[in-house]
């Protein structure tokens, strides 16, 4: 990796007559000696610290051990924040609609020297649609692909590449696990996001192992706040014992209403990341 910033040098011919040369070098040493009067871009172009954009479909709050953990990783590659590297951090607060004009923030105004697109698939898609030259690299908990963040794993965009657990393909895994814990249930809801690509690989593969459990499997989706409580308003009218929550980033951002929901039908959840259990 190159070193940052590189280093800067000066050089200063001068091509002076004999006559001319004791005055002309008299009048450059009071120059020097008059650093008020010699301008800084005239000696040399001092590099610009990088600039690193941190944008985030969640909220700065959610994320406060996620940003400790991005200083830490950058400060141990040798980076320090102010000194050798800026970051300019975006949130969208659980709003997907902010994404756009946040990632054109990074690029058109502060003209980032790359991206970390975290919190969820929204986020490095807005980065990929922001721009197709600067670095990004991304988080997230599905498959990238079907998401369509990149066009395959081997080989992944020009500028885009990242990290995945594919946390989206293990719905029928969880379910599975709450019939062990819960024997007795006979009714599981699941609640998804009809607008997330993963939304139908979690439906059918939860549908899948209910079908081998002799489980009934009430499927719910939504998209708003609102349509989270009529989801939990049906799970009770069903008689649902359980419920299982999408890997979504929208429901992890609503995961305290949501939680709220679950404890005040007294339905046992379980949940695609620890945060749900940590609030």
């Amino acid at each position: 990796m190159p070193e940052w910033p590189p280093r800067a040098s000066l050089s200063l011919t001068f091509a002076w007559s004999w006559p001319e040369r004791h005055k002309r070098r008299r009048e450059f040493i009071t120059l020097i000696g008059c650093g008020a009067a010699w301008p800084v871009g005239a000696v040399a172009q001092q590099p610009a610290i990088p600039v690193i954009g941190f944008l985030s479909f969640r909220s700065a709050n959610e994320s406060a051990k996620s940003e400790a953990a991005f200083r830490e990783g950058l400060s141990e590659l040798g980076y320090s924040e102010g000194r050798n590297v800026h970051i300019a951090f975006r949130w969208a607060e659980g709003r997907k609609d902010r994404l756009p004009a946040l990632a054109a923030d990074l690029v058109d105004n502060l003209h980032v020297a790359i991206i970390a697109a975290t919190g969820g698939g929204p986020s490095p898609l807005a980065a990929k649609a922001a721009t197709k030259t600067i670095p990004i690299v991304f988080t997230y908990g599905a498959d990238p692909v079907k998401a369509g963040i990149v066009a395959n794993l081997n080989r992944p965009e020009e500028n885009v590449t990242g990290i995945t657990w594919f946390g989206g393909d293990v719905a029928g895994k969880r379910l599975a696990l709450l019939h062990d814990i819960i024997p007795n249930i006979s009714t599981v809801g699941l609640l998804t996001d009809p607008s997330d690509p993963e939304g139908s690989s979690q439906r059918a593969d939860a549908q899948g192992v209910a079908g081998r459990l002799n489980l009934k499997l009430v499927i719910m989706n939504a998209r708003t706040e609102r349509e989270i409580d009529a989801a939990f308003a049906t799970f009770a009218q069903q008689q649902v014992g359980a419920v299982i929550i999408g890997s979504n980033p929208f429901f992890t951002a609503r995961r305290e209403q949501i939680i709220s929901l679950a404890a005040r039908h007294r339905m046992p959840g379980i949940y695609p990341v620890r945060e749900y259990v940590r609030t």
